[in-house]
Order: structure tokens, then sequence, then C-alpha cells
């Protein structure tokens, strides 16, 4: 079977120390996606992951190129990564890559948004996939603004679909999350939400999928990997299952 592509889930940290005049700095580098490329290996899929760092330079822009992998995941890297391209940095016209996904899914693709800081809108609305391509091909839309919600307290994933092929063999109820992005449920379109978030008296959608033209796609609101995705939920018997069903989900293996 072909590779799952991963884009996303790296980020690096600069930090300065200051001790009077003496100011040191330090850097690190951390991949949140680790876990989520172990699930996917303990059941039978190869993952290629490209950092959000390397995505103006590596991530596909032809259909044929996508069309290597068995599913594109986006997950925490914004818009921008994947529309910047080494001929945009030179004055020169070049490929929409968003666009392009959503023509991929069209004929027969499958792609998936996994939430985070650089998802959707974004914590900060800096992700920028609102009122795009990629936009069009979810089974969610996207809002305007900034969508990031920080929920210390706590949400309580509530299944409201039990009998599709993505949440069999889940065991529930599934663990608490610490945050989510907020997004607007399509069911006109086709889209059916799995499961929700309940929060101040509204659903809200945690995940959702969605056949578009001849392929699939399919959104979950919150991280792959810490922080949003509590302790508890990292450790769950069923997080190798649920995430492995996705993308079985996606490809059509279930």
């Amino acid at each position: 079977m072909k590779p799952v592509l991963l884009a996303g889930e790296t980020f690096q940290v600069t930090s300065f120390a200051s001790k009077g005049y003496e100011v040191s700095a330090s850097a690190r580098f951390s991949n949140g996606g680790l876990r989520w490329i172990e699930a996917l290996t303990r059941h039978g899929f190869d993952v290629t992951q490209i950092g959000g760092e390397r995505c103006e330079s590596e991530f596909p822009t032809t259909k044929e190129q996508l069309s290597e992998y068995a599913a594109v995941v986006l997950s925490d890297v914004g818009a921008l990564s994947l529309l910047y391209t080494p001929e945009t940095r030179k004055g020169r016209r070049s490929v929409n890559r968003l666009e392009l996904l959503r023509q991929w899914v069209l004929e027969g693709g499958s792609l998936m948004m996994a939430g985070g800081y650089c998802s959707f809108q974004g914590i900060d609305g800096l992700a920028l996939f609102h009122d795009t391509a990629v936009d069009d091909a979810l089974p969610v839309k996207i809002y305007a603004g900034p969508d990031g919600l920080e929920a210390p307290e706590g949400l309580d994933p509530r299944i409201t679909e039990p009998d599709h092929p993505i949440l069999r063999g889940i065991t529930t109820p599934i663990p608490y999350l610490l945050g989510m992005n907020r997004v607007a449920e399509r069911p006109q379109d086709g889209s059916t939400t799995l499961v929700h978030c309940d929060r101040r008296g509204e659903g809200l959608p945690l995940l959702a999928v969605r056949d578009f033209g001849k392929g699939r796609s399919l959104a979950w609101m919150s991280d792959i990997g810490p922080h949003w995705l509590s302790t508890e939920f990292m450790e769950w018997d069923g997080y190798d299952v649920l995430m492995a069903n996705m993308v079985r989900w996606l490809v059509r293996q279930i």
C-alpha cells in the first residue's frame, strides 16, 4: 500500500535567558506527530512526514505527486506554508497547492485535517484556511476568525454516530480533551459529524467525514498529540485504533 503523507506537526522554539548583562540563547526542535506515527505504524501503515518548515520546498506540486500517497494529512501547518513555493519567492507564477488538493480529492484522493494552533483558521487566526479550496473540500466550515478553544476544565467527547466504521472497536467513553478548533457543521453538503464535544449547551463538532466527488475528506478538530490531547487520551487503549480507523476510512479499507 502507498504511504500516508503527514504534513506539519514540527516546530522550533528559541529562548533567551537574561542574567544581568549576560544573555544566552537556546533552541530546540519538537515533533508533535511521533505518537500518531507510532499508532499508524502499529496498524500497518507507512508514514512519510514533511515538517511545516519543509512544506514550501517539499510538499507535492502536482496531482501525480499527490497520488504517490494513499492519503494526505494536514496537521498544525498553516495555509501559507503550502501556498508559498520556491517560485513564489522569486516573484514567479506557481501552483496553488490548496486548489491542487481540492481537485485531487474530487478525482479520488483522500484528505484529512487535524486540529492545532495552526490548523483550520488557527488559535490567532493565522492558519488562514477559511475560504480556501481546502475549506471547500472539508466536511466542516472554517470560521473567518480565530478558532482555537482552550479548555483546561476538559471537554468530554460524545459519540453521535456509533455505527460508523471509524468508531467500531472504540471503547467509550472517549477520554477528555484540553482544547480544539471551533468549526461549523455542513450537513447540506453530505457531511456527517460522528463525535461532538458539549460546551455551554453547544455541541461542537470533533470528528466529521465527507464524500467529496470521487474522494473522501475527514476533519478531526483536536490535536493528534499533546497538549490538546490529555495524558489520559494519549495513554488510552483506543487511541491507536481510532487514529488508524480514520485513515482506514479515508482509503476505503473500512
